[in-house]
């Protein structure tokens, strides 16, 4: 288990610096204008170039790249242009707004969407054609369009959450949990309908292999081989779409942190781009990179100690 897990970090460092060194060269060698951008039309040339100076961006792009990378492995990912802060704690601050957004969004993901599939694998019939119903229409609603949807029902005519805003966990629980409702609920149906679907495919597959038959024959309790035995087969294509679901979540939560007014990583990313402050738009990058690594160890550390073949 040592050494795959130090594969799989030796080839997330990789990815990470590939990753960075492509983004770095695309917005930093695309960035066009930046300081009179920044100034203003009335700007004098002398004042763009003073402004250039001071953020580095009249070196050559080999010199850029060298110096933030030496900062970025220090935890320094420099100033933001606009904001007039540091990137690090423009990031600490909204990181665990989104983190707390979508964690909460992928367990009920994972419980709701395995409980689901497996209903739908061992009962059949209704229960699993109701099942599919549901997971083409969490396919077929774009998640702002239902987070709209949901603050009109809940928030303006029944008045029973916030439409908007978010409340910190430590100031006030339950303001917490309200004020995350409606987006976490606008983010997990498209989620539910796509894991259960790998779920009841999993399960299916599973169920028909012949150490099941043989475990029914031999007179164990129809419980147990489900659980632990069919279900522990099924669980790494079902580790993997939560993965891949984590990951797309981060992603959709720049949309509904739009429509929430939340002030999370989603909306600072947002703000980033349309001011062109490319510092916050690579710590943006680099966050992001981190996370989905760290995920996706998790999940491959997981599928290896449910399957060991995996190791391999």
């Amino acid at each position: 288990m040592l050494s795959y897990l130090s594969k799989r970090l030796l080839s997330s460092l990789v990815l990470l610096a590939l990753v960075t060194t492509l983004t770095f060269a695309l917005v930093f060698g695309g960035a066009d204008n930046v300081a009179q951008n920044i100034l203003g039309d009335n700007a004098t040339d002398q004042q763009i170039a003073d402004l250039e100076a001071k953020l580095g961006i009249d070196r050559p792009l080999n010199e850029q790249y060298g110096t933030w990378v030496a900062k970025a492995v220090r935890g320094d990912l420099g100033m933001s242009w606009t904001m007039g802060e540091s990137v690090s704690k423009i990031l600490s601050g909204r990181l665990p707004v989104t983190l707390s957004m979508v964690v909460l969004a992928i367990c009920i993901i994972g419980i709701v969407s395995a409980l689901l599939g497996i209903v739908a694998a061992v009962r059949g019939g209704w229960a699993d054609r109701v099942i599919q119903l549901i997971s083409v229409v969490g396919f077929s609603l774009p998640n702002f369009w239902l987070g709209l949807i949901l603050v009109v029902v809940f928030a303006l005519n029944l008045r029973w959450l916030p439409a908007t805003g978010y409340t910190d966990f430590l100031n006030s629980p339950t303001g917490w949990l309200a004020s995350l409702a409606l987006p976490v609920g606008a983010l997990v149906l498209s989620g539910i309908a796509s894991a259960s679907q790998q779920v009841r495919g999993a399960m299916i597959d599973a169920l028909r292999q012949d150490y099941v038959r043989t475990l029914r024959a031999g007179g164990i309790k129809p419980s147990s081989v489900l659980f632990r035995h069919a279900l522990r087969n099924a669980m790494p294509a079902a580790l993997t779409v939560l993965s891949l679901q984590f990951i797309g979540l981060l992603g959709g939560a720049a949309i509904i942190e739009r429509v929430f007014a939340i002030p999370g990583l989603g909306s600072v990313t947002v703000q980033a781009a349309l001011s062109g402050d490319i510092p916050v738009l690579m710590g943006v990058v680099v966050t992001m990179i981190i996370l989905v690594v760290i995920v996706n160890i998790a999940i491959d550390l997981a599928n290896a100690w449910v399957n060991p073949k995996v190791r391999l």
